[in-house]
Parts: structure tokens; sequence; C-alpha cells
């Protein structure tokens, strides 16, 4: 059996542990250029608020209501995240982050010892206790079902955090009553294919024949058929390595200069790269894009990307950001206002697959890619950006008219000592 432990409204969470006089009123957190909703409690759904709705197109409506608004922080949420993760480890054996607030669980053996409902009620419990997030538990003998659970175990208080699927009357009754387009591995082009097919269900899906999948689906499509029957066959090791990478932003102002968006493209090829490395991967190619505010007419309208592939998949910080201001130097038009750029990392492939090409130099290669890992180490231990590239620019510097507006961050509470909380006599 397997558990997937979901932080509820995680970001959201986050902010009110230190905010304790939010406790049951609405909250939302926008994203990193305060344009969007990206989070929300219950409490502000209540209202009519919705994830992705224009922050600025609601503004009246959160005024009205008192709702409290926070800028992304995400020092503060990944903090956050590792305490919940170390809680599960304390407990758990084999525990894999699948993103900022999903953990998987392992849980084969275990039924042996527990009754694995009340064991994983207990471990919520705890982490309730210590770190006071709330999260949803499912638990079946594959993690698409056991993330299915988790959505009921958040949708229906009954459950006291923890559903679990464990025989096949539950199955088919969990699979009648999600739709398809909640089925973890079934994107919206997936979803108008099966219902094109005549499909309207997740049950639906799950009762046709094998033969029948693989007439009309990939890989993917038959092992999320397989899942939904209780055949455990997906390595989410596998799926957290992506076939991109992309880290892109709308700046906090528009930009004209060459300079600045040689620095705001350097940092975001950066970040890339650390993504890259985190998950021991390599790109072969590196694509770069920018364009200018769609949203003002009123302005010259500009949007181009290019690429330069590698000579060998590479996973240096120093490569990937020069070659990404080569390609800005190529894409850069003057007299344009840009309002977004974003750099793309493609043609993934896994580090241990790497092949030394026949004149490619070993040993500067190995000593920058130990350059990069030692200012990953570094990063990781005193925060982003502590150490970085030149041509990045000062990462506080006010001057930087692209960095994103964070104007309602909350401070870095567990990661920086400027942030402390003070209690007041």
């Amino acid at each position: 059996m397997y558990a997937l432990v979901d932080c509820n409204s995680f970001f959201a969470s986050c902010e009110k542990v230190f905010h304790p006089g939010l406790k049951g009123k609405p909250v939302c957190v926008l994203s990193n250029n305060d344009g969007c909703i990206v989070a929300l409690t219950p409490e502000a759904k209540a209202l009519g608020l919705r994830r992705g709705d224009a922050a600025f197109k609601q503004s009246e409506l959160i005024r009205r209501n008192g709702v409290s608004v926070f800028s992304n922080n995400m020092v503060l949420y990944a903090a956050m995240s590792r305490r919940i993760t170390s809680i599960l480890r304390q407990s758990i054996e084999r525990v894999e982050s699948y993103s900022i607030d999903e953990c998987f669980c392992d849980l084969r053996g275990y039924e042996q010892h527990y009754r694995l409902d009340e064991f994983m009620r207990g471990i919520a419990e705890k982490i309730g206790l210590w770190t006071d997030i709330p999260v949803s538990v499912g638990i079946a003998p594959t993690k698409t079902l056991a993330k299915i659970g988790s959505k009921f175990a958040k949708k229906y208080s009954a459950y006291r955090s923890v559903c679990m699927i464990d025989n096949e009357q539950k199955r088919r009754k969990a699979l009648s009553l999600i739709e398809l387009e909640d089925v973890w591995g079934l994107g919206p082009a997936t979803c108008r294919r099966l219902k094109a097919l005549g499909v309207g269900s997740a049950l639906e899906f799950a009762d046709r024949p094998m033969d029948w999948v693989r007439r009309h689906f990939n890989k993917p499509g038959e092992q999320t058929w397989m899942e939904l029957n209780g055949i455990s066959c997906i390595d989410t090791t596998e799926i957290a390595c992506r076939n991109s990478i992309t880290t892109s932003r709308s700046f906090g102002k528009m930009i004209e200069s060459l300079g600045e968006l040689k620095e705001c493209t350097a940092s975001f090829a950066a970040s890339c790269a650390g993504t890259l490395r985190s998950q021991n991967s390599l790109t072969g190619m590196v694509s770069v894009f920018v364009c200018s505010n769609r949203m003002r007419e009123d302005l010259e309208q500009y949007w181009n990307i290019g690429d330069i592939r590698f000579f060998s998949p590479t996973s240096d910080t120093i490569q990937i950001s020069q070659a990404a201001i080569k390609l800005v130097e190529r894409l850069y038009k003057p007299g344009i206002l840009y309002k977004k750029a974003g750099v793309i990392l493609r043609d993934i492939s896994a580090e241990r697959l790497y092949e030394p090409e026949l004149f490619e130099s070993q040993d500067l290669r190995e000593s920058r890619i130990r350059l990069s890992r030692t200012l990953d180490d570094i990063n990781v231990r005193y925060g982003p950006k502590t150490v970085s590239l030149a041509v990045e620019g000062y990462a506080s510097s006010t001057a930087q008219s692209w960095r994103p507006r964070q104007e309602q961050r909350s401070r870095d509470y567990l990661t920086s000592l400027d942030g402390l909380l003070t209690v007041n006599d």
C-alpha cells in the first residue's frame, strides 16, 4: 500500500502558522509578481475567489471582505515542507518528496504491524501538532488511487484526514465519484480524447479492456489505466526528472536596456541549472524567450525565442548562462519595453547515462560541475542567491527593476535571523 500526504492549501496554511489571528479567516497568496492568486483557504473560496484570478480584478472583493493577502514566499514554504518531510521520515522508512506540498510514503509491510488508516491518522495529527499545517492522506494499492483518496480526505471531514481505498468496492465507488480531469496522469488533451471516445468517467476508463487502451493511448495512458485498476506501475522518481525545465517571470517594471535583460536571463538560467542538478540530470539545449507587455496596446509589441544546442549534455551553470546571454543578445530589439523573459532547458537526460565526447576536456568539465555543486551547497545552507554569477547582478539591489513585485511578502521566519518572530509583553 502507498500513502499520499497532501498539505491543505499549503502556501496559505504556512502564512497562517505565523499569523495565528488569521485562523478561520480568508487568506490568499499571490504569484511571484503579485499578479494572480495561486493559493487560498476554503474561507476565501467561499467568497467566490478562485485560483488563477487576477488580483487587481478581485481587489474590491478582497477589500470588502477583509481578505488577508500575502506575496509568494517560497523560502518560507520550502522550509516548512522540509519540516513536514522530516516528521514523516521519523515514522516511515521510505518517503519520497513528490512536490513542495506532497509526499508519497511506501507502506508495504506496515500492514503487518498497524492498522494503516489509524497509523497515518496519528502521523497527520503529529504534523498538525508540530507544524500547525493540516494534511490530507490517501492510502491505496497504487499511487494514482492514493492521490484520489487524498482528494476525498480533503473534501469530506468524516474521513478525519485519512481516506483508505483498500478493497474493490471502495475502488469502484471512488472512481465513480471522481472527475476525469481530477485523475493524476490524465491531462486536458487525454481527457478530451477520452470523452470523444465515449468515456465520461474514471470508472468507465478503468473498465475498458487493455487492448482498447493500447490502441488509443501511449504508455503513460496505459500506466494510468493500470493504476486505476489497482496495478502499481508508476515510478515517480522517473516522473520527477522532467522533460524540460523552465524559469520565467513577469518583471516588476518594464525594462528596456540590454544589460538588465542579460541580468535577469542569467539569473533564470542559473535557477534552471540548479534544478537540473538537483534531479541529477543534464541538458542538451537551452532556449530563451523575450516578450513585451501584451496588455499595453499603445506600445510596440514584440515576441521572439531562440535556442542553442550544446556539443555535449551539461549541467554547468556558467556554460548554460553564457549560452542564454548569447541568445538574449541575438533576440534583443532596441526601443522595446520588455515585460517578461524566460529560460527553458530541453533534451533532459539522466546524468548516469552521460557518455563523454572524444575531444571533450573532462578535467575542465568535472571542475566546473564541482564548482556549480559547491555553489548549490552554499545557497541551500545560507539562502538562495547568497553566491551567484556576477552577470546576475546584486540580488538585493533595488536598482534591479526586473525583480518581481512582492509588496506583501512575509518574513523568512525559519531561515533568517532578521525574520525571527518577536514576542511583545
